[in-house]
Parts: C-alpha cells; sequence; structure tokens
C-alpha cells in the first residue's frame, strides 16, 4: 500500500542559536520498500525566521522518527464578507 511520510529535523540557527526545522515527504510502496519522491520543505528559525538554505551543525541536529502523512481535504471556509466599521464618535459629556 502507498503511504507518504512526513520526516522532521531540528537544527541550531545559523544567525540566532535558536531552533530551525526543515521537513520533507517522501512515498514508500509498501513497507519495505526505499522511500521515493522525496521532496524537501524548506528550513525555517522559529525563533527568528530566518530561512537556512542548509542544514545548522549537523553535531547537534534532532532528527524525528518518520510520520505517516494522509493528506485531508479541508473544506474551504465559508467568510461572511465584512462591512465597514463604523466610525467611532466621541461620547457626549454634559
Amino acid at each position: 500500500m502507498r503511504k507518504q511520510y512526513l520526516h522532521l529535523s531540528a537544527y541550531v540557527c545559523d544567525q540566532c542559536n535558536g531552533p530551525a526545522v526543515t521537513g520533507s515527504l517522501a512515498v514508500r510502496e509498501n513497507e519495505i520498500s526505499k522511500e521515493t519522491e522525496i521532496r524537501i520543505l524548506g528550513e525555517v528559525c522559529l525563533s527568528c525566521g530566518h530561512t537556512q538554505h542548509h542544514a545548522g551543525n549537523p553535531h547537534f541536529a534532532r532528527h524525528f522518527p518518520p510520520t505517516e502523512w494522509q493528506r485531508q481535504v479541508v473544506p474551504t471556509p465559508i467568510v461572511a464578507p465584512q462591512s465597514e466599521p463604523a466610525a467611532l464618535e466621541p461620547a457626549s459629556r454634559g
């Protein structure tokens, strides 16, 4: 059975030494097959927002176990039209 897996890793940010997270998605055709269709999702620091183009120091990396990732069909929320906010008038004192 074809399944998609999410891979997450945490590193140290190059700029602020905060936690930087990287992620990727991969597909396995069955339980014993190698992963294919690997897509890198990107890397970003959770503290300063710096987008890194490479993983930080690999000695400080924390790799989390792959998690099966099933795509969910999420309905588009219905948003009510917003009216112009009424201008606030100063309260009369008297």
